[in-house]
């Protein structure tokens, strides 16, 4: 007994201890009030939480107040999103309720947390929760940019603490994390909290990869610390000789950044040059700050030749999350390639705490309303966007991470546009009207059609004519969200003209059918036919491109086989998944070489395939995927694909492992690279089929100016197999670099 009020006790003290301390991590500003209110609070959700615990068995309290110290500290939030924090789980979790919360601390208290719960009923059939949750946080961009910044501090501490739940579930957070987390980080400039993201990401869904390489990180830095030395002591001296104020930091860079280089460049480790990077922080008012920064880049580049082609301007031109830097390359004293960047003190802050040091300095005129720019289109996106939470996504997704382009109107009006933006973009970008009567554009006294890819710098006119209307083929010119909405909106206007012929029709066809015109059987026609709304029903069914055949083969299925569906292409219609739960309690069988949990299904045999957009091979890291009728889709863990899919049916996760038959081979590819000498071919073909006795499905071989590159395809066993392979052609002189091929 005394050792449980011991315990207890333990408990108590550390609870107290991490309240203390984020009481001292909190440098906003806090009088007697509002550590009043912080206090409340804190001691209503430890009361709420008192006899609950995390997976991991610590008391569950400790995690509001963790993730309120991120956010005070790590964000640099204040009162309301302290308290916001503190009781961001009492809703979903306890008795308290969002009246309960308005009653005492106010509305914009309320709405905040109303914005992080959960959803736990699933309102459509084609959408999970997990789904509907992120859409429902990212719609709280349209009120409040703070719920956003909570749940980022939330999914951060969660991270950090994954070790204490099943794998299949990490893989879930992870991908989650992953596709949407990470780059929301990064757009609202939290660069700290996005690396910590990924590189916990990369640490859980690839461990053995990221111990490989982590370590080698270590192992490198002695050399790395040598020559950050070296720089700095010379850095110093010129600056201090104009009396400025500055600090230079060395950054190692991450085991998640070195993996997406190595996959990216097809390098070992030991090829990449740039393991690290240097940052000089100047102190500047923002008066005269890119000034400093400028003569400080000046000084710099005095002392160390710096390559010109890697200079980037982020004072001048900030990038659309507010970051604000100038970047340069520079050789350091062992010939080796250091990156470099220059910031004040105040783009440093906003570097590391995005937009709560942003929205700090706002009011500045001096200061760059890029961000501000980003939220109001990304708002003005939400409020019009009618999407399911699947398609909402992912728009959504495709517009965080595009790199960006900087485009000017006529009038020398700037705008930040994703890579790959087209005229049409552009156009729907100024206004609505403009996009919707779009025919092309003037560029460098030019004429250029409405596809056409907008280049940084480019000065655009948009040319335009009262008779153009948007159609079906516009989405193939546009990559933007806003301009696919539009473009959506104008053609469902478009086509509410044909809603009563066509609902006149459908009349006629269900009596001609003998079924009645009642909500729930255009439903099932809805569904049946895979078209999301009434208006394009009827628009296709007064087209005549769904008749009383079509129809009745949906509405009568026992009568008729639905052979038409897999036939008709109709225009925005896009295949519904619907989610599928797994029965974690049920055992392990094995299934096909694979290890699956079992689980309910329609389906007699339990079928897997073996997906091609990352076609993995027995010793690779791989997960299962259940979707209803359909085989399990067996990925690789860090297959792009099968992270957007489990990030949005997290519980159709399931386990899988390669349990290896005898005989069976996976076809796998190699791009080799090789000076294209006489006899080439035969150095290559003669290992694979003589020496390892591997069948080839194919060659592709391109040669130009002396250089060789060739695709093959082979069958092999496993991963095992495969680097043996590729460690004998490495061995061939004429062979300069061997790697696979992630895409066959």
């Amino acid at each position: 007994m005394s050792k449980l009020k011991t315990d207890s006790e333990q408990e108590r003290l550390e609870i107290l201890r991490q309240y203390k301390r984020l009481i001292e991590v909190w440098y906003t500003r806090k009088d007697t009030k509002d550590k009043w209110l912080v206090r409340k609070a804190f001691r209503l959700a430890a009361d709420a939480h008192k006899d609950m615990r995390r997976k991991s068995g610590e008391p569950f309290i400790l995690h509001p107040i963790e993730v309120a110290i991120i956010a005070a500290k790590e964000i640099g939030l204040g009162r309301t999103s302290i308290i916001s924090a503190l009781l961001h789980d009492t809703v979903e979790d306890t008795y308290m309720t969002l009246e309960d919360i308005e009653g005492i601390f106010g509305s914009e208290v309320s709405k905040i947390i109303d914005g992080l719960t959960k959803i736990n009923v699933i309102s459509v059939a084609s959408t999970t929760a997990q789904a509907e949750t992120i859409k429902k946080i990212l719609f709280t961009l349209s009120d409040d940019v703070r719920v956003i910044l909570i749940k980022l501090a939330d999914r951060i501490h969660n991270m950090r603490t994954l070790d204490s739940i099943p794998s299949e579930k990490q893989l879930r957070v992870v991908s989650e994390t992953q596709y949407i987390y990470a780059p929301l980080a990064y757009r609202l400039g939290l660069y700290k909290i996005k690396s910590e993201l990924e590189e916990l990401s990369f640490k859980f869904s690839q461990p053995k990869v990221y111990a490989e390489i982590a370590n080698k990180i270590d192992l490198t830095s002695e050399n790395r610390l040598h020559s950050f030395n070296a720089i700095c002591t010379s850095i110093s001296s010129e600056l201090q000789k104009l009396n400025y104020k500055f600090e230079i930091k060395l950054n190692v860079k991450s085991a998640y950044s070195f993996w997406q280089k190595m996959r990216e460049q097809k390098v070992s480790f030991e090829d990449i040059y740039n393991t690290y990077s240097i940052d000089v922080i100047l102190e500047a008012d923002p008066s005269n700050e890119k000034l400093i920064c400028w003569s400080a880049y000046s000084i710099i580049t005095g002392i160390y030749r710096s390559n010109s082609k890697r200079l980037r301007d982020w004072i001048s031109t900030p990038k659309a999350n507010g970051y604000e830097a100038i970047h340069t390359t520079i050789m350091n004293p062992f010939g080796e390639w250091v990156d470099l960047h220059i910031r004040s003190t105040r783009m440093d802050e906003i570097a590391n705490k995005g937009y709560a040091a942003y929205w700090k300095y706002k009011d500045n005129s001096s200061i760059d309303s890029s961000l501000d720019n980003w939220l109001k289109n990304t708002r003005l996106l939400i409020s019009e966007s009618d999407e399911d939470a699947f398609d909402f996504i992912t728009e959504f997704k495709s517009n965080l991470l595009s790199d960006e382009i900087y485009v000017f109107t006529p009038a020398g009006k700037m705008y930040n546009m994703p890579s790959g933006a087209t005229v049409l973009d552009f156009a729907y970008t100024i206004h609505t009207d403009l996009g919707n009567q779009c025919i092309g554009a003037n560029i460098r006294h030019r004429i250029v059609s409405l596809g056409h890819k907008i280049k940084s710098g480019d000065q655009v006119e948009i040319i335009t004519s009262k008779i153009q209307t948007p159609n079906e083929d516009w989405y193939k010119y546009v990559v933007t969200a806003r301009a696919k909405s539009r473009i959506a909106d104008s053609i469902k206007n478009n086509r509410k003209q044909y809603k009563k012929i066509g609902e006149e029709k459908l009349d006629y066809y269900f009596k001609q059918l003998n079924v009645e015109n009642t909500k729930h059987n255009l439903y099932l026609l809805l569904s049946g036919s895979n078209i999301k709304g009434h208006i394009d029903l009827y628009f296709y069914i007064a087209q005549n491109m769904i008749g009383l055949k079509e129809i009745k083969e949906i509405m009568q299925p026992n009568e008729s086989r639905l052979s038409w569906i897999k036939n008709l292409k109709l225009p925005f219609t896009k295949p519904k998944i619907v989610s599928h739960s797994v029965d974690n309690k049920d055992e392990v069988k094995t299934l096909n070489g694979l290890e699956e949990k079992k689980y309910k299904s329609d389906f007699s045999t339990l079928e897997h395939s073996v997906s091609e957009c990352c076609n993995p091979i027995p010793g690779d890291n791989v997960i299962g995927l259940i979707f209803p009728n359909e085989p399990i889709q067996i990925h690789l863990t860090d297959c792009k694909v099968a992270i957007r899919l489990m990030s949005q049916h997290g519980k159709n996760i399931v386990k899988a492992k390669w349990k290896q038959k005898a005989g069976i081979t996976f076809l796998a590819g190699l791009n080799i690279k090789a000076a294209d000498n006489i006899g080439l071919i035969n150095e290559i073909i003669t290992p694979i089929t003589v020496e390892f006795n591997i069948n080839i499905r194919s060659v592709n071989l391109k040669s130009s100016e002396g250089l060789a590159n060739m695709d093959i395809t082979v069958y092999v066993s496993s991963t095992k197999d495969l680097k043996k392979l590729m460690a004998r052609l490495e061995k061939i002189k004429s062979i300069i670099k061997v790697s696979r091929l992630e895409k066959i």
